[in-house]
């Protein structure tokens, strides 16, 4: 039963958050043509899928030693950050190939943060089997997913997270205006360090000095994004910049 709610609300997410995409691209527009944006979706699409699997399957680096069995069993393991990152990651080649210089994140983004909210109640569903739960806890607010033992909700941390993400944006948005991409790469940021920290209370085991797999993507996608760290005002329009400075 627990495996059956998990499928359906993953469907949900897929379903709703296309829909919701759909929906946003019809009021807003958008810059890139429907042909290049299909071809972008079907870039998206396979990286997300590869890197989820990759990811997942170097959670735990044990299973995968010395039994290609083994191995295809850890294939079958999904992470969401390995598919944020493979989906960049098919993204950014799949516009070189079509000549898109644009960025073409923005309108992805609340779908994502929908698609995500939903599906996390899926995994909180799935309980143990879905192997996203955290560690044992004693605050108030642990829960027991079926094992007796009360633990950090970690899907509901991150549903918290992934939607007050989304208040921000549209904050920060109704003040400024964002540069286009910046929306994207905002979230991006936000959540690869909410799992880098939230890593910390989940059982996965160690990849190298300390960190987990999943841990070291973060690492390595909050590095991508350095300009958002280093050069912030970059995120802004430029017009808009000029007029604060000397207005």
């Amino acid at each position: 039963m627990r495996h059956i709610l998990h499928l359906l609300f993953e469907v949900a997410a897929f379903t709703v958050g296309f829909a919701y995409y759909r929906r946003l691209r019809a009021a807003v527009g958008d810059a890139i043509v429907e042909e290049k944006r299909i071809w972008i979706i079907i870039g998206a699409a396979a990286g997300a899928l590869l890197g989820s699997r990759i990811l997942g399957a170097l959670e735990d680096p044990s299973l995968i030693h010395g039994d290609w069995r083994a191995l295809l069993i850890a294939f079958g393991n999904r992470t969401i950050v390995g598919g944020l990152l493979g989906g960049l990651i098919g993204v950014e080649l799949m516009k070189k190939v079509i000549g898109v210089r644009t960025s073409s994140g923005d309108l992805f983004t609340y779908p994502i943060i929908l698609g995500m909210m939903i599906g996390r109640i899926g995994c909180l569903l799935g309980g143990l089997e879905d192997n996203t739960y955290g560690v044992a806890t004693d605050l108030p607010w642990g829960i027991d997913l079926g094992d007796g033992v009360y633990r950090h909700p970690t899907n509901v941390y991150e549903i918290l997270w992934v939607g007050a993400t989304w208040l921000v944006l549209r904050a920060i948005e109704r003040r400024w205006t964002l540069a286009n991409g910046a929306r994207f790469k905002l979230f991006m940021v936000l959540y690869l360090l909410f799992r880098l920290a939230a890593e910390t209370i989940k059982p996965q085991p160690d990849l190298w000095l300390g960190l987990s797999a999943i841990q070291w993507a973060c690492v390595g996608g909050l590095l991508y994004y350095f300009r958002v760290w280093i050069q912030p005002r970059h995120l802004l329009v430029e017009s808009l910049m000029d007029t604060d400075e000397h207005g």
